[in-house]
C-alpha cells in the first residue's frame, strides 16, 4: 500500500510538471500576433538640424509613435485587461511581407516622409530649394501583379511606357488610364542601382480602376538652402511629417510656435501641405498624454464614401483623437488640423 501510495505522488508531480511546462508555454511562447500600445513622445528639435539656426523658444514640438511587440499568452492577457490597446494578426499587420521587408518598407515611408516634410516648410517659409523626383520606391507586389518575382522592395520604377513622370499622381494617373489587361512595360532601378525594363500586363484593382499592383511610396531628393539633417534614429512610418515640418519651418524662420508649451501631433503630409491620416491616433494620444503635452495636433482628415463603404463605424483622426481625450479624461487640447498653415496659424496664435 505504501509502494502504491508513493508511486501516486509520484505521477501527480509529474502531472503538475508537465501541466506547469505547459503554462510557461503557452504564457511566453511567441504567437503570430503582434500587439498595439501606446509607444513615445520625442522631441523632433533633437532629430531635425537646419544649418546655421539656434534653438527657438523654450518649448517643444514632439511626434508620437505606437508600441508594437508580438503576442504572447501573457501579452494578450495584459491588451485584454488594457486600454489602448489592440491585436492584430500577422497578416493583417505586414500582408504577404517578411519582418525584413516590413521594416524596409516603413524606413522608406520616413524618407519619403521627411523629404516631404523639407518641401513643404521650405515653400511655405519662402526659401530656396530643388526637388527632384526619382519615380516611387516599390514597398510591395501584389500576389496578383505579372510583375510579382520581377519588381522587389526596394527597386525605383522611374517610368511606364517608356514616359517619365514628375510625381507619383502622374505616373498613376497615366497607368489608371489603360486598360485592365493592357500590356506595359516597367523601367526601375533595382535595390542594387541597376536600370533595367520589364513587360507585363495591367490588372484590375480594388476601385476598379487598371494598375501594375504594387504598393508605393514617393522616391525624392531634396537640396535646399540652408541644408536640412534630419535623424530620426529607428522610428519608422509617415506619420512624423507634420511635425517633422513644423520643426524645420520654425527654425528656418526663427519662430517660437512653441511659446513654452510642449506640442504633441501626428499627421502625413501629402500634396499642398494636406495633412493625411495615420493609423493608432488614440495610442499617440495617451503617450502624449502620459508625457505631460498641452496640446495635441491631430489630422481632420476627409472620410470617403469608399472609406464608409469599406468600414460604416470609421470617424475621422481628430474624432478619434477626441475619444481617447474623453477616455483618459485629458485636459490636453486636442486640435483639429487639415493642412500645415492650419497647424502654424493655431500655433502662432495660441
Amino acid at each position: 500500500m505504501k509502494k502504491n501510495k508513493q508511486s501516486f505522488i509520484k505521477k501527480r508531480w509529474l502531472v503538475i510538471l508537465f501541466l506547469t511546462i505547459l503554462l510557461i508555454i503557452g504564457i511566453l511562447f511567441p504567437l503570430p500576433y503582434y500587439i498595439e500600445m501606446p509607444g513615445t513622445t520625442e522631441n523632433v528639435g533633437s532629430m531635425v538640424k537646419v544649418d546655421q539656426a539656434s534653438v527657438v523658444g523654450k518649448g517643444s514640438l514632439n511626434l508620437t509613435t505606437v508600441s508594437m511587440m508580438q503576442a504572447t499568452g501573457a501579452g494578450l492577457i495584459y491588451a485584454a485587461a488594457t486600454d489602448f490597446t489592440d491585436v492584430y494578426s500577422k497578416k493583417d499587420m505586414m500582408g504577404n511581407q517578411s519582418d525584413s521587408d516590413y521594416n524596409r518598407m516603413n524606413a522608406f515611408y520616413m524618407e519619403s516622409a521627411q523629404n516631404a516634410a523639407i518641401y513643404e516648410a521650405f515653400k511655405l517659409a519662402n526659401k530656396p530649394f530643388e526637388l527632384t523626383y526619382k519615380g516611387v520606391y516599390v514597398l510591395d507586389v501584389m500576389r496578383a501583379s505579372s510583375f510579382k518575382n520581377v519588381l522587389q522592395v526596394a527597386d525605383t520604377v522611374s517610368g511606364v511606357d517608356g514616359k517619365k513622370f514628375t510625381s507619383s499622381q502622374e505616373l498613376m494617373s497615366y497607368i489608371k488610364s489603360l486598360k485592365v489587361g493592357a500590356p506595359i512595360s516597367v523601367q526601375y532601378t533595382s535595390g542594387q542601382g541597376k536600370n533595367k525594363s520589364a513587360d507585363g500586363k495591367t490588372i484590375k484593382l480594388a476601385d476598379g480602376k487598371a494598375g501594375i499592383g504594387i504598393t508605393l511610396v514617393d522616391h525624392t531628393v531634396v537640396s535646399s538652402t540652408p541644408a536640412v539633417t534630419i535623424n530620426a534614429g529607428g522610428i519608422g512610418g509617415p506619420s512624423a511629417g507634420m511635425m517633422f515640418t513644423l520643426e524645420i519651418y520654425s527654425q528656418l524662420t526663427g519662430k517660437d510656435l512653441t511659446h513654452g508649451k510642449d506640442i504633441a501631433g501626428t499627421g502625413t503630409i501629402e500634396v499642398n501641405g494636406i495633412v493625411g491620416r495615420i493609423g493608432g491616433i488614440d495610442k499617440k494620444v495617451a503617450t502624449a498624454n502620459q508625457n505631460g503635452a498641452k496640446v495635441f495636433l491631430a489630422p481632420d482628415d476627409q472620410i470617403t464614401p469608399e472609406m464608409k463603404k469599406y468600414d460604416k463605424h470609421i470617424k475621422t483622426n481628430y474624432q478619434e483623437a477626441l475619444d481617447a481625450a474623453k477616455k483618459l479624461k485629458t485636459k490636453m487640447k486636442i486640435v483639429p488640423i487639415k493642412t500645415v498653415q492650419d497647424a502654424i496659424n493655431y500655433l502662432e496664435n495660441n
